[in-house]
């Protein structure tokens, strides 16, 4: 997980989470709920996410993936109120 300052009020962000698949059960979560659960923890205020990878990705033969994999999961986006913004500009 990173968070890069753009301005005093808002930024950017990456983080991600892996997660083992077993059967069908995803140990210890779901790759995804691991990164979303990592950007909650950060408390940062007003966060958008704007980008959402998860791989690997088959279409209609992920099933083949419930038997055994590795997923990896990545949200990227923005946090705060930026300068231009109504709220930004009253934070100063």
């Amino acid at each position: 997980m990173s968070f890069t300052r753009l301005s005093e009020t808002h930024g950017e962000f990456y983080a991600n989470g892996v997660a083992v698949t077993i059967l069908g059960i995803d140990l210890p979560r779901a790759a995804i709920d691991i990164a979303r659960e990592n950007l909650s923890d950060a408390r940062q205020p007003n966060m958008k996410i704007e980008e959402e990878l998860i791989t690997p990705y088959l279409g209609w033969f992920d099933w083949i993936l419930d038997i055994f994999s590795v997923r990896f999961a990545s949200l990227s986006g923005t946090w705060g109120f930026s300068p231009d913004s109504e709220k930004g500009v009253f934070a100063r």
